[in-house]
C-alpha cells in the first residue's frame, strides 16, 4: 500500500486537525492526559495510515496486516482517533470515555483493549522492543512459510517512538539488536520534539540519534519537518524500498502544536486547559463547537481504509487458495500455526523421559531435554538466551541461529535481559510463536518491566529462568536469588513453576506449552538434585495441579506437612521420612507452582493441604515471606533472611540451614 504519488491540500489539513482535536477534546473532557504528542504527531501519523499502513480495519487481527506500535504510549489519543477515524470498532462514544471505568480507551494502550491495539504500551521502550520482536516473527514466517511464488508472509512493522523511548537502556539494547540481525521490515518514525515530560530534552539528552542508529546498522533518514506532507512521504517511500535493513526516520515535531504551550514541556502530560484549546482552535481554523467535531468531508476520506483493506485481504486470501493449491500440507501448517494449535501429539513420551534409575541431575539439564524433545515436534516453539544458552541449557540441537542472513531458530538475544523480554511479548503478540527467553534468575530483575507488561498483556512467553538459589555454589550472592521468587510469585497473572526434579521439570514444560493464557516462568536449579523413584511416590504430573501429595506416612490425617519446592523438595521428602521414622504421621506436599494450586477447586486445595493441619513446615532457599499463605501465622518455614554466600552449593545449603535436620526441628517446636 505504498503511496503513488501524494499531494497535499486542504482535506489532508481536515483529517489531521480532526485527529489533533479529537484528541485535545478527549484530554479536556477526561481532565487528564497527554495531548501535546498527538497534536505534533499528527501529520506523520496521517500520512503512514492514510497512504502506507496496510491494514483492515474490518478484520483487525487479519495475519498479513502491516504491525503499528505506539511505543510512545502516552500519545494513545493519536490512536483511538485514528482506529475510530479509519473505520475501527470503536465507538466516538469511547473516545468521549476516554480514562474512564470500562471504557474501550484507557490512559496508555491496552492490547486488546480495542480492535487495532498490536501492543500494550506506556512505560517507555517496550513498544519499540515489542515491534523488533514482531518484525523476527515476521521474518521467521516468511522463512518458514514462503515459496517461490508465493509470498505469503510479507508486512511491514510501523513504530511511532518519542525522545523518552530513545533514551530507554531497552530501545537501545533492542535497536542493537535489531541492526544487527538487519531486521528490513522494521521502520521506525522517531517523533524528535525536543521536550520530554519535565523540560526540554536538553537537560540530559544531547546525543545525534540518528549517528548512533547508523552505527547500529540502520538506515537513517531525515531530519524532516514535522508537517511537510510531501517529505513525510518521500521518507516513508524509501523507508520501505530499504529490505536489508531496519529504518529510524528522524522526524522534528513541535510539542502541542497550534496550541499557545506548543513547544514547551507544559503541554506533555496536561490538558490544555479550556483558553488554552480555544486558542488553539482558533489558530488553526478549527470551529470552537461542537467538541468531538468529525467533519463529513473527513471521515469520508479516512473510512476509504474499510474498502482498501478488505480488497488487500481479498488480494492475500486469493494468493493464501494458489498457495494452498500447490503446498497443501504447507498451507495446513501455516493456519494452525496462526490459530495456536499445538500438533497432535505434542507431548507424548514427556513421562518417560527421565526412569526411576536417573542419576541425580540438575533441573536445568532436565529442561533441556524436555525442551528438545517438545522443539522437534512444536515449530512455534522458538526462543534463545541472554547470552547464556550453554549455562541455561535452552539451545534447541540441529537448527542454526537467527542471523543476519539466515533466518533459523535459534535466537542469540546477547547481554541484553531487558530487550529479551520486550522482544518474546512482541513475538507472541505477533501470533505464529511460543516464544522463550532465559537467563540466570537473579537477572529476571533486569527484564522485570518487559515481563509484567507480558502479564497484563496476557501474552504467552516462557521464562527459563535458571541457577535458582544458593545451591548454584561459587559465584556467590551476586548470582544467588533470594527475593525474586516471591517477587514473580507477587505478579499478577504470571504463572510461575519450579520443579523439584526432572520428572517435574518434563511436566513444567508440558504446563508451559499448553498455559490458555499469560506467561510463565520455569525455575531452575543449576546443581544436582535427585531424581525421584516415582514408583514408590506419586506420579509427576500432579504438578499440572501446581502441588499435590507427594509421599505420606499413613492413610489417616497427618499430624504435620513439609511442604517443598525445587531442590528442596528432596529435603522435605528426607525431612517427612525423618520425623516419620520418629512414630509422626507426615505428609510430604510437592508444590512447584502457587498459580496452578490457586487455581484448583476448593475441595482439592483442602484435600491436599487439610485446614485441620496446623502443623505445616515450607522448605524454601528464598525469603520466608509470602509461605503464610498456606502454613498460616503459626506454621514454620524453613528459608532465608539474607543474601547468600560464596562457598559449594552444599555448602551453603548447609550452613543456611536448608537442611532435612533443620525442617524437622521447626517440625517438632510446632507440634510442642
Amino acid at each position: 500500500m505504498a503511496s503513488g504519488g501524494f499531494e497535499s491540500g486542504a482535506l489532508d489539513e481536515l483529517c489531521i486537525n480532526t485527529i489533533r482535536f479529537l484528541a485535545v477534546d478527549a484530554v479536556e473532557k477526561a481532565k487528564s492526559g497527554h495531548p501535546g504528542a498527538p497534536m505534533g504527531a499528527a501529520p506523520m501519523a496521517y500520512v503512514l495510515w492514510d497512504r502506507f499502513l496496510k491494514h483492515c480495519p474490518h478484520d483487525p487481527d487479519w495475519p498479513d496486516r502491516d504491525r503499528f506500535v505506539l511505543s510512545a504510549g502516552h500519545a494513545s489519543m493519536l490512536l483511538y482517533a485514528l482506529l475510530h477515524l479509519t473505520g475501527y470498532d470503536l465507538p466516538l462514544e469511547e473516545i468521549k470515555a476516554f480514562r474512564q471505568w470500562g471504557s474501550m480507551t484507557p490512559g496508555h494502550p491496552e492490547h486488546g483493549a480495542a480492535p487495532g491495539i498490536e501492543a500494550t504500551t506506556g512505560p517507555l521502550g517496550q513498544g519499540f522492543a515489542n515491534a523488533v520482536g514482531m518484525a523476527i516473527a515476521e521474518a521467521r514466517l516468511a522463512t518458514e512459510f514462503n515459496r517461490p511464488g508465493h509470498d505469503i508472509v510479507g508486512h511491514h512493522t510501523f513504530v511511532l517512538a518519542s525522545d523518552g523511548d530513545l533514551q530507554e537502556g531497552i530501545c537501545a539494547e533492542a535497536a542493537s539488536l535489531a541492526g544487527h540481525l538487519r531486521l528490513g521490515g522494521l521502520k521506525v518514525l522517531y517523533d524528535d520534539n525536543s521536550v520530554q515530560l519535565s523540560g526540554p530534552t536538553a537537560l540530559a539528552f544531547s546525543e545525534d540519534v540518528p549517528e548512533r542508529f547508523l552505527a547500529y546498522g540502520w538506515q537513517t533518514l531525515g531530519p524532516i519537518d514535522g508537517n511537510d506532507l510531501l517529505a513525510i512521504d518521500a521518507a516513508l517511500t524509501e523507508a520501505i524500498a530499504e529490505t536489508s535493513r531496519p529504518t529510524l526516520i528522524s522526524v522534528k515535531t513541535i510539542i502541542g502544536y497550534g496550541s499557545p504551550k506548543a513547544g514547551t514541556f507544559q503541554v506533555h502530560g496536561e490538558p490544555l486547559g479550556e483558553e488554552n484549546a480555544r486558542i488553539a482552535k482558533e489558530t488553526l481554523g478549527w470551529p470552537l463547537e461542537p467538541t468531538f467535531l468529525i467533519p463529513e468531508e473527513a471521515l469520508a476520506h479516512l473510512r476509504q481504509a474499510v474498502d482498501r483493506g478488505a480488497e488487500a485481504e481479498r488480494q492475500w486470501q486469493a494468493q493464501m487458495e494458489a498457495y494452498a493449491a500447490e503446498h497443501p500440507d504447507l498451507a495446513a501448517q501455516f493456519r494452525a500455526r496462526l490459530r495456536g494449535e499445538l500438533p497432535e501429539g505434542w507431548d507424548d513420551g514427556l513421562g518417560d523421559l527421565f526412569p526411576t534409575d536417573t542419576k541425580p541431575m540438575a533441573t536445568r539439564s532436565a529442561s533441556q531435554v524436555a525442551l528438545n524433545l517438545i522443539a522437534k515436534r512444536v515449530p512455534a516453539l522458538m526462543g534463545g538466551s541472554a547470552d547464556l544458552s550453554p549455562s541455561t541449557k535452552t539451545l534447541v540441537e540441529g537448527e542454526g541461529d537467527f542471523g543476519p542472513e539466515e533466518r533459523y531458530r535459534n535466537l542469540e538475544f546477547g547481554v541484553r535481559e531487558h530487550a529479551m523480554g520486550g522482544i518474546c511479548t512482541g513475538m507472541a503478540l505477533h501470533g505464529g510463536f511460543i516464544p522463550y527467553g532465559a537467563t540466570f534468575m537473579t537477572f529476571c530483575d533486569y527484564m522485570r518491566g518487559s515481563i509484567r507488561l507480558a502479564a497484563l498483556t496476557g501474552a504467552h512467553v516462557v521464562y527459563v529462568f535458571t541457577h535458582d538459589s544458593i545451591g548454584l555454589g561459587e559465584d556467590g550472592p551476586t548470582h544467588q536469588p533470594i527475593e525474586h521468587l516471591m517477587a514473580l510469585r507477587a505478579m499478577p497473572n504470571l504463572t510461575v513453576i519450579r520443579p523439584g526434579d526432572a520428572t517435574e521439570t518434563a511436566q513444567a514444560w508440558r504446563a508451559a506449552v499448553a498455559s490458555p493464557s499469560g506467561p510463565v516462568a520455569l525455575v531452575c536449579t543449576r546443581q544436582n538434585v535427585p531424581v525421584l523413584d516415582r514408583t514408590k511416590l506419586a506420579p509427576a504430573e500432579g504438578l499440572l495441579k501446581g502441588a499435590y501429595v507427594l509421599w505420606e506416612s499413613g492413610d489417616g490425617v497427618p499430624e504435620v506437612i513439609f511442604i517443598g519446592t525445587g531442590s528442596e523438595l528432596s529435603v522435605a521428602l528426607e525431612a517427612g521420612r525423618k520425623l516419620a521414622g520418629e512414630g509422626k504421621a507426615v505428609r510430604v506436599v510437592s508444590m512447584p507452582s502457587w498459580e496452578l494450586f490457586d487455581r484448583q477447586p476448593a475441595e482439592y486445595r483442602e484435600s491436599v493441604l487439610p485446614a485441620a493441619v496446623r502443623a505445616r513446615v515450607a522448605i524454601e532457599a528464598g525469603v520466608k515471606i509470602g509461605w503464610e499463605h498456606y502454613v498460616g501465622l503459626d506454621g514454620g518455614v524453613v528459608g532465608l533472611t539474607g543474601f547468600g554466600a560464596s562457598a559449594p552449593g552444599a555448602v551453603c545449603m548447609e550452613k543456611f540451614g536448608i537442611t532435612a535436620d533443620h525442617a524437622v526441628e521447626v517440625a517438632k517446636s510446632l507440634l510442642g
